[in-house]
Parts: structure tokens; C-alpha cells; sequence
């Protein structure tokens, strides 16, 4: 069942694409039979619905353009070779398993992507609508121009077929998701597009509206992709294919396969997709890749395993040797609504205001990116969406968070005193957290924060004993998962700076990896081995122990000799030597127990 519903919807869908990829229909057709076929087969989701998408039509029908004429025979061998270099693409990053470099693209710029590239793809169809040729481009502003200056050519009939096609379309798909009962409509959509055109044109033979014309009938036969020539010039595009294609298909594939309760291999999937694609241009496909929209039904009728996906290619062969007469008299407005129709739930303004009460600077990379896709075009702005993507990710890793440790009233527990405000600190002691790896490119705004930090403390939440300045930075470690070289003698030298101002620096918690960097660069020797801790209670009460003796050193700085200490004195020692919450709370004594890191694990 969810084969033949992916089938019937798909069959209309494909020739819709291709008309707008600046194809012939059938095109569309031979997308929507091998690839499906090859991937039910040899990919890793149960659920994801192969073939032509918008999407990729859209890039087609953009790069190829600025080549060659869409009516000419090169355009078409071009669209088959990029099926093949695109699927080349997918199998090596399937193979080599680098489908994480993908990650770095954040969702935000895939929704601004995807909204801009929708509003393009509805306007490149406004052509069939309006009854005029509009110019073939990416960007809005030309569409938008040709569109107002060809005015005065409109036609009312195929924009009143169109539009209505396009609101039964939309009556069908909103019917199909409000309530269960009709989901199966969802699917019925584009066929049933199709059907009211076609019976419109049989019965009335309307001259002004243009029709799909004579397709080829019979199976794609097999044929080796020409066109090498223009391979070099059409690398970009084939990446930038190669990228939507995975984002589109290993997205919904993942999200499917955590709702159908099983693991998704990732390598697996592009290696299925690239798969597709090979086999398929060597039957005149051009590039094909999973949809969102027909994964969705596919999920909805019920599909389990690959041979939905085999049933959905029977389908499409079937249509090829026996339908393509009846489609000779299909509308192209009626493709056009199908195509805007199934663009329309691309267009994510939702997100747009949802980024703008979460993340300010995830809404700006929304902004971003759907603002050059518009204006400036499909590959520039997928180029500054990824580019600001990856900037701001580098600038995270630039200037990590830090924060200034306190510890909570009654535990041995230290957090961060801008989220904890009750936290308190001590008198000259700076306890630091570090939140991330500490490399080369933030080792100089950690000492700068370290730094700011030593000065800048609220010294209203200070406890223990009352000292002239700081004597002791603890720097937090458990969360620093890695430490370069770079970073080691940046450490080194801090150490010195602070070794001149008698200041000494305490480790607390840092993991086996980053303790094995320090003792090999000479840091644990160099800062030295009772200096790191297990705990950073540990370390705080070691330093408050000495901030005390500095303390009474400076309140009297030549004691006098002192007697042996009489029963009442032994009695006062003891009472200051046990552990009370008050005093421990006031950090105004020491733990007696306490052990630093390095001193445990040498004697284990």
C-alpha cells in the first residue's frame, strides 16, 4: 500500500520537477524509476521516498542554464552527468565516512536556505499561471522584473485553471493532515491535479493553455552520460547538489528511523544514495535524492521495509510503458500547482520567529542566508549561510565560556556565581571553570579572562581570613576535554607571570588525557605535583590554609616564643580542629584528609 501510494503521487511529481530542472517530463520519469529501485536496495532507511525534488530541480535548472540553452540536447546530457558526479560524490563521502562535515551547518541556515529557495521555485512557476515566458534565474529581483514587465501579455485561462488546480491541491493536503480519517487524500493530491486538467483540456480543447506534449514511451535504455568536457565547471554545483542532497535525505531519514524505533547508518545512507544516482544516469536520470514530502506519506501508509521502494519503481515502469499517451494532455499549469503546492511547507517563517525569541544570533544566520538566496542566488547564498555557519562556530571555540567559581552555602559544591548568585568566594583565592578545550586559537582570551578575573571579583561575597590581594587562581579543568602544545607553553608562561607576583596556580580535576599533555610538557613538575586536586573543595581548602597562615604571618610578623600549651590550650586546639558546618561553611578551616591528585595516584 505504501508503495503504490508513493507511486501515484510521485508519477505527476516527477514530470512537475523536471519541468522546472528545464527537462523534458520523461526525465523526471526515468528519476523517479532506476534510482528508486537501486537505493530500496542498497540504502538503510525503511521509510525515505526516492527521486526528483524541488530542491535539486531548482540547481539543475540554474547552473545549466548559464551553459547551455534548456532546448538543447547538451543541457539534457549535462543533468545526466551531473547525476553521475553528484552520486560519485555520495559514495566517497560514504565510504571515507565523512558525512559529519555536513554537521556544520546549522539549521537555521538550512530553514533560510530552504524558504528563500521555495519563494524562487513558486515564482519560476508563475510562468505557466500567467500565460508568458518569465526569465530562468535564481534571484528574485530578475524573476520579480520579467514578471511585472510581461503584464501586459497575461492570459486569464491558464491562470484560472492553475489557480484553481493549486486550491483543490491545497483544500486536499490541509484535509489530509487536520484528520486522520482522510490522510490518505495527502498522497491522492497531485494525481488528482492531474486528472481534473487533463479531463478539463479533453472535454473544452482550450487553445491559450499550453499542455505537456508528446512524451516517449517504453523504458529509459541504457546509455554511458556524455559531456565530460564541462565536468571541471560543473564540480561546485555537483558539491553544492551533493550537500543539499544529504541534508535533505540523511535528515528525514533520521528522523524517520528514531520514530520507527531503529538505527540509521549514516555511511550506509549516503553509499545507497550514491548508488542511486550512478546506476540512474546511466538511464538517463538526472540527480535524485530523498523527499521530505512523499518520506512523509511513505511513513504515514504504512512502508517497513525496501520493498515499498521496489514496489514504487514497478509503478513507475508501468507508467512508462503504458500511461505516457494520457500524459501528452496534461496542463503545465496543473504541474506548476503541484510544484508550488508541495514548495509551500518550505517556506518556514514559523522559525524565523521562533530563532528570534530563543537565539538572536541563530535568527541573524536565518537572516542571513535566506536574504542572499534571494538576492544574490542559490550558490551564494548557501556559500555565506555555510561560511557564516562555520564563523560562528569558530568564534564560539575562539572565546569559550569561562566563569568564575562560588561555592553554595552548606555544601562542598561550586558553581558559577553569575548563575548562582548566593555562591560566595574567598579572599584572595580566584577559582576559575573552563568550558571547553583549550588550544591555540582561545589560550590568549582564557589568560585575558583569568586576568579580568583577578581584578574584577565582587569582593562583598568574599569570606575567610582578610587579605591585601589574590595569592592562589584554582582553574577548574573536568570540563576541558583537550589541551595543545600551544596551549601547554601559553600555561607555562602564565605561570611565570604569576610565579613573579607570587602567585600560584592550583589544577583541579583535570581528565587522563589532559594530565598526560601537562606531565609530558614538564607543567606538573614546573607548577608542581601537590598542586593538583582531585576536587576543587580540595583545592580551595589547601589555598584557604595558606591564605591563613599569610594572613597571621602578616598580622604578626615576629611572634614570640610560646610555652608548652596547658590543658585549656590542647582543649581550644582541638575545638578549632573538628569540622563544623559554621566553620566549614566560613572556610576558615582545613580538611584534614585532604590529598592532592597526584600524590593518590602515585600511591595506587
Amino acid at each position: 500500500m505504501a508503495g503504490s501510494t508513493i507511486g501515484i503521487m510521485l508519477v505527476p511529481q516527477a514530470m512537475s520537477y523536471a519541468k522546472l530542472a528545464g527537462l523534458q517530463p520523461i526525465y523526471g520519469l526515468y528519476s523517479g524509476f532506476v534510482p528508486v529501485f537501486v537505493y530500496a536496495i542498497f540504502g538503510s532507511s525503511r521509510q525515505l521516498a526516492t527521486g526528483p525534488v524541488a530542491l535539486v530541480s531548482l540547481l539543475v535548472s540554474n547552473v545549466l542554464g548559464g551553459i547551455v540553452d534548456s532546448s538543447d540536447e547538451l543541457y539534457t546530457e549535462l543533468a545526466i552527468l551531473l547525476a553521475l558526479m553528484v552520486g560519485i560524490l555520495e559514495c566517497i563521502m560514504g565510504l571515507l565516512r565523512l558525512g559529519w562535515l555536513i554537521r556544520f551547518i546549522s539549521h537555521s541556515v538550512i530553514s533560510g536556505f530552504t524558504t528563500s529557495s521555495a519563494i524562487v521555485i513558486a515564482l519560476s512557476q508563475a510562468k505557466h499561471f500567467l500565460g508568458y515566458d518569465v526569465v530562468r534565474s535564481s534571484k528574485i529581483v530578475p524573476l520579480a522584473k520579467s514578471i511585472i514587465s510581461g503584464v501586459d501579455k497575461f492570459s486569464w485561462p491558464p491562470f484560472v485553471m492553475g489557480s484553481s488546480i493549486l486550491a483543490v491541491l491545497l483544500f486536499i493536503k490541509h484535509l489530509g493532515k487536520s484528520r486522520k480519517q482522510f490522510g490518505f487524500l495527502r498522497a491522492a493530491g497531485p494525481l488528482t491535479a492531474v486528472i481534473l486538467g487533463t479531463t478539463f483540456v479533453k472535454i473544452f480543447h482550450p487553445s491559450s493553455i499550453s499542455l505537456v506534449g508528446e512524451i516517449p514511451q517504453g523504458l529509459p535504455r541504457f546509455s554511458i552520460p556524455k559531456g565530460f568536457g564541462y565536468a571541471k565547471s560543473l564540480i561546485p554545483t555537483a558539491m553544492l547538489i551533493t550537500g543539499v542532497a544529504i541534508l535533505e535525505s540523511v535528515g528525514i531519514a533520521k528522523a524517520l528511523a528514531a520514530k520507527n524505533g531503529y538505527e540509521l547508518d549514516s555511511s550506509q545512507e549516503l553509499l545507497g544514495l550514491g548508488l542511486a544516482n550512478i546506476f540512474g544516469s546511466f538511464f538517463s536520470a538526472y540527480p535524485a535524492t530523498g523527499s521530505f514530502s512523499r518520506s512523509a506519506v511513505s511513513n504515514e501508509s504504512g512502508a517497513k521495509t525496501g520493498l515499498s521502494g521496489i514496489i514504487t519503481g514497478i509503478i513507475m515502469g508501468c507508467a512508462l510503458l503504458f500511461l505516457t499517451p494520457l500524459f501528452e494532455y496534461i496542463p503545465l499549469c496543473s504541474l506548476a500547482a503541484i510544484v508550488i503546492s508541495a514548495v509551500m511547507g518550505l517556506v518556514d517563517y514559523e522559525e524565523a520567529f521562533f530563532l528570534w525569541r530563543v537565539d538572536k544570533k541563530d535568527f541573524l544566520l536565518w537572516t542571513i542566508t535566506s536574504a542572499t538566496t534571494l538576492f544574490l542566488g542559490i550558490e551564494i547564498g548557501v556559500l555565506v549561510g555555510v561560511g557564516a555557519s562555520i564563523a560562528f562556530v569558530i568564534s564560539e571555540s575562539a572565546n569559550p565560556h569561562t566563569a568564575v567559581l562560588g561555592r553554595l552555602p552548606g555544601t562542598t559544591v561550586y558553581r558559577n556565581i553569575q548563575q548562582y548568585p548566593e555562591a560566595y568566594t574567598y579572599n584572595g583565592i580566584v577559582m576559575v571553570r573552563i568550558d571547553a578545550p583549550i588550544y591555540f586559537a582561545n589560550i590568549s582570551y582564557i589568560k585575558d579572562r583569568l586576568r579580568e578575573y583577578e581584578l574584577g571579583v565582587d569582593k562583598s561575597t568574599r569570606h575567610g581570613p582578610e587579605v591585601e590581594r589574590i595569592y592562589f587562581v584554582i582553574l577548574e579543568m573536568s570540563p576541558v576535554t583537550y589541551i595543545d602544545s600551544s596551549a601547554v607553553q601559553a600555561l607555562k608562561d602564565l605561570h611565570q607571570e604569576y610565579k613573579s607576583r607570587d602567585i600560584q596556580i592550583a589544577i583541579s580535576n583535570p581528565n587522563r588525557e589532559v594530565l598526560l599533555t601537562l606531565t609530558k610538557a614538564g607543567l606538573v613538575q614546573l607548577i608542581g605535583k601537590e598542586w593538583y586536586f582531585v576536587r576543587m573543595h580540595d583545592a580551595v581548602q589547601v589555598c584557604l590554609q595558606h591564605v591563613r597562615s599569610i594572613n597571621q604571618e602578616t598580622k604578626h610578623p615576629d611572634p614570640l616564643p610560646v610555652d608548652e600549651p596547658d590543658i585549656f590550650r590542647r582543649l581550644l586546639n582541638q575545638i578549632e580542629e573538628d569540622l563544623s558546618v559554621a566553620k566549614l561553611e566560613s572556610g576558615d578551616i582545613t580538611d584534614s584528609q585532604l590529598e592532592p591528585l597526584l600524590s593518590r595516584s602515585q600511591k595506587s
